[in-house]
This record gives structure tokens, C-alpha cells and sequence, in this order.
């Protein structure tokens, strides 16, 4: 306990912590360099009586200002194959590894599957836990498993894609935000690549005769590039709300009255809709509110124009919500995680 308690970091700044670039501090900070420094932490805290909260790449957070409790920066890194066969490949990955740079690096491998979800900022860790998706792919599309330390037992366990409950934008570990800390992944990626091109920008790919995942990676970075402000020029974490799914009756009166409205029919009668386009058309494309604002460049992204704080990025939410709710009757739900 005396070698955790002298490297604790007081009155640590993570400003420079979240892309979102926000004005936050924590009463203290913590380096996991091992997994085996966890059960040390949260046996610390509890005698402190501190909170822990733990923090890996700050991609996908809205942090508080003053947090009075220990921040666990999550740094745990190494990857590798682990099993191979003449059909799939499987990687992994400690939770403090870079996302972009482990889909790189299978890309790299000649590995395909991962091209899709390029430029997606954050860690493995995270990854899960958001159950991230872009270009028609999801995480979950080629998940194996994970080790995961529980809080609540003191034991690390293993989860198979079934017991991670992923969902759009969603997993067991988003459901219950203070009892896992995801320590390694584990993806399955198929030596017979089938590209996934059915996404807007990526169907004229098919015809090229030097078809890769390396030239779907690059042009999923060029389309990201073209469209997302770079958040360390515009802070930023993302898109900021997750495209609604609605019942078809709720929809029905958006599609009446533009029908050439993004929609994309779901199973049991339900529609998802483009939260970005609820957003522009609701006027608010570039809204600024104090500090923070709506991305010129797309809708659908939240900006630190400088100086902001969380209770700035919950004022404008709230006002993005409220307009598309009297707009267009539907309700906006955020992908960020407040902590």
C-alpha cells in the first residue's frame, strides 16, 4: 500500500487527457502499468473512502471539472497473434493499446477486418465497452473475447462475445460503468477477407482491380478526414449523440415530409435514422453555445471552442435534445460517457 500511495499523482490535470480537451482535474492520478495493480487500487480507495474512476484514451468522455477521487490512466500495452489456423487469426491486445495503431498493425499483418473501423480515436480497451462501429462494421463483428478485472469479486474473468451483450453502441460494460475494467481483447480475423462495402463511399471500391483491406483503410481515413474535424485541432469526442431507432409510425412523418431523409430499416418494424441530419435540419449545424458548439463541418460533433467545461457540453446537449424533440419528435440519446 506505502508504493501505491507514493505513486499516486496529486491534483493531476487531464486536460490535455480527453479529446474533448475540457477543464478537469482529479484529486489524484494513477499509471496501471500492470493488471496486477488493480486489486492494490481499489483496496487503497476503499480505506481512503475515494471513488475510482479509470480513463484510457479519453475518446469517448465528458469529464468533470474537479473529480475527488483517483483516476486510474489505463496504460497496460503489448499485442500479438496468439492462434493460427488456415481459415482465422487470433489477435490481442492489451486494453492501453492505441485503436488506430492495432488496426494498423493488422492491416499490416495482411490481416483484413478491422479496415472499417480506421481513425476511430481511443484504446482497445474502450473499444468494447462502446462496442464501436463505423462504415457498416461493428467491433462485435469480429470479437472473441476479453479479460475483464470485476470489482466486485477481486477475480479477473473472461467474457465470450455472447456474454458482452453488444448491442448498437452498447455492451455489458457500458450497462455497469463501475464494476469492469477491461485489461485485453481478443479479435478473430478471417485469413478468406470479404471486404465490407456497402457503406456510402466505399461501393465504388469494388471494381478495383488492387482491392485490400490496406486500400479500404485508406480511403475509410480519407472519408473520416473529409468529414470529422481532427480533434486535436477542434476538440472534440466523436459523434456526440447515436442515430435514433424509432418505431416505422415515428418515422413515417419525417420521411413524408423528406423523403429523401437517411433511413435504414432495422428488424421488428423499427428505423434508424441520421442523428447528424436531425441535427442540420433542425437548424443547428454550427450552433454555438458559449465555449462549445456544433462542427461546422458536421452536425453531428460537439467542439471545445476553447475554455469549456462538462456542465458547458451538458447545457448544449440538452438544447440539441430539446430542439430535434420539438423538431421532429424524437429523443437524442448521447454516445459520450459523463464521468
Amino acid at each position: 500500500m506505502t508504493d501505491l500511495a507514493a505513486s499516486l499523482i496529486p491534483d493531476l490535470d487531464l486536460s490535455t487527457r480527453n479529446t474533448l480537451a475540457l477543464r478537469a482535474r482529479s484529486r489524484f492520478g494513477l499509471e496501471i502499468t500492470e493488471a496486477e495493480m488493480l486489486p492494490a487500487l481499489f483496496e487503497y480507495a476503499a480505506g481512503q473512502g475515494l471513488p475510482v474512476r479509470v480513463l484510457g484514451g479519453g475518446s469517448n468522455v465528458v469529464l468533470s471539472e474537479v473529480f475527488e477521487g483517483i483516476t486510474a490512466l489505463l496504460a497496460l500495452s503489448g499485442r500479438r497473434t496468439r492462434e493460427e489456423s488456415d481459415t482465422q487469426v487470433l489477435v490481442e491486445a492489451a486494453a492501453g493499446e492505441t485503436w488506430h495503431d492495432l488496426v494498423t498493425w493488422t492491416v499490416d499483418q495482411g490481416l483484413g477486418g478491422l479496415e472499417n473501423l480506421a481513425l476511430i480515436p481511443g484504446t482497445a480497451g474502450a473499444a468494447p465497452v462502446q462496442n464501436i462501429g463505423a462504415y457498416g462494421a461493428e467491433l462485435a463483428d469480429y470479437f472473441h473475447s476479453l479479460d475483464a478485472y470485476d470489482r466486485q469479486t477481486g477475480e479477473t474473468a473472461v467474457f465470450d462475445r455472447a456474454e458482452c451483450g453488444f448491442a448498437y453502441r452498447d455492451s455489458r460494460f457500458k450497462q455497469q460503468p463501475n464494476r469492469y475494467v477491461v485489461l485485453a481483447i481478443r479479435l478473430a480475423l478471417t485469413r478468406h477477407w470479404r471486404p465490407n462495402l456497402g457503406f456510402a463511399g466505399l461501393s465504388e471500391l469494388s471494381g478495383s482491380a488492387d482491392l485490400s483491406p490496406r486500400l479500404v483503410m485508406d480511403r475509410v481515413i480519407a472519408l473520416r478526414t473529409s468529414k470529422l474535424p481532427d480533434w486535436r485541432v477542434n476538440p472534440n469526442a466523436g459523434s456526440f449523440f447515436q442515430n435514433p431507432i424509432v418505431p416505422i409510425e415515428a418515422a413515417e412523418p419525417i420521411l413524408a415530409e423528406f423523403p429523401a431523409a437517411p433511413s435504414y430499416p432495422q428488424p421488428d418494424g423499427l428505423t434508424k435514422l441520421s442523428a447528424g441530419w436531425l441535427i442540420e435540419k433542425s437548424g443547428l449545424k454550427g450552433f454555438r453555445m458559449g465555449p462549445v458548439g456544433m462542427s461546422e463541418r458536421h452536425a453531428l460533433v460537439v467542439v471545445n471552442h476553447g475554455g469549456a467545461t462538462q456542465s458547458d457540453v451538458a447545457a448544449l446537449a440538452s438544447h440539441v435534445k430539446s430542439a430535434v424533440k420539438d423538431r421532429f419528435g424524437v429523443l437524442l440519446h448521447e454516445e459520450p460517457i459523463f464521468l
